[in-house]
């Protein structure tokens, strides 16, 4: 039971369904590709070629051999198909593939941009509330600061009360002694 589990897991992880999905799209869009080469590319460049499309261009090694029959019926030399290289067929298959490959291509170089683009945001997001965390450290700083200045210009003006009182207390004692 194990094995199904991890089996059940591993299907329905997002990231094998994605991939699922983009082979099936990417399926389909190798036929549209091929009918587009097919369809509208080959015969455009066979306005340019002899024969009038693209499958025409071939080297042929060994020409086809049609089956010969006797009067009676019975096949002398069997056919032997054509041997050839295809290079229109192959010339095709590379318009294809160049195809995809700027479709791929320009399809990765948006979503690249616009990851980009999203991680610049959240980038300067994240330096903008930095900053403001630096900006609100250094006001809760100087707001102590002056806190702690006010504290101590307080604490200063009592030591002097407190210096003038115990002065006077004494000019007092004086004065009292002075006057028995």
């Amino acid at each position: 039971m194990k094995f199904f589990d991890d089996f059940k897991k591993f299907i329905f992880k997002g990231n094998v369904v994605d991939m699922a999905v983009g082979v099936v799209i990417g399926g389909s869009f190798g036929k549209i590709v091929t009918g587009l080469v097919n369809y509208i590319i080959n015969p455009f460049v066979g306005i340019f070629v002899k024969n009038g499309n693209l499958d025409s261009l071939k080297t042929v090694i060994h020409a086809a051999v049609p089956e010969v029959v006797d009067e009676a019926g019975a096949v002398v030399t069997p056919a032997v198909a054509e041997v050839a290289i295809l290079w229109g067929t192959w010339l095709q298959t590379i318009i294809d593939f160049l195809i995809t490959a700027l479709c791929i291509f320009i399809v990765l170089r948006i979503l690249t941009a616009a990851r980009n683009k999203l991680e610049a945001k959240k980038i300067a997001a994240e330096e903008a509330a930095k900053k403001e965390a630096e900006e609100k450290a250094k006001a809760d700083k100087e707001a102590a600061d002056a806190a702690a200045a006010a504290a101590a210009a307080k604490q200063a003006a009592l030591d002097e009360s407190v210096m003038q009182q115990a002065a006077l207390l004494s000019e007092i004692r004086d004065l009292l002694k002075a006057g028995k």
